[in-house]
C-alpha cells in the first residue's frame, strides 16, 4: 500500500525511493563492483564467438483489445561492433540462401 501511495505522488523516482528508504520500506542500494546500471546485457556464445546483446521490450499499454494489451515484443540488438558484424554476416548468409 505504501509503495502504491508513493507511485501516485508527483515526485521524481529518485525522491520517491528516498521516501521509501526513510520510511524503512526499501533496503539501501549499494551497487557491486562492475555494476552496469539498470541493464544486464545478455552474453551468448555461438561456437567460438561471444555475442554481446542488449534487449528491449515493447508493450501496447493503451490498446483497447485485451489480446493486444497483453502483447510484448522483445528485440535483441548488438551491444558492440563485433557482435553487429557477426549478426549482419549471418543475416546476409540467410538472405543468400533464400535466393532472389
Amino acid at each position: 500500500m505504501v509503495t502504491r501511495l508513493t507511485e501516485s505522488l508527483a515526485l521524481p523516482l529518485r525522491e520517491r525511493n528516498e521516501l521509501l528508504l526513510k520510511a524503512g520500506y526499501a533496503p539501501p542500494y549499494r551497487p557491486a563492483p562492475g555494476h552496469l546500471g539498470f541493464a544486464v546485457p545478455p552474453k551468448l556464445r555461438a561456437g567460438d564467438v561471444l555475442l554481446n546483446l542488449i534487449t528491449t521490450i515493447t508493450s501496447f499499454a493503451t490498446a483497447a483489445d485485451v489480446t493486444v494489451s497483453e502483447l510484448r515484443l522483445e528485440a535483441f540488438l548488438p551491444a558492440d561492433a563485433p557482435t553487429a558484424a557477426v549478426l549482419q554476416a549471418a543475416a546476409l548468409r540467410d538472405h543468400a540462401k533464400l535466393g532472389p
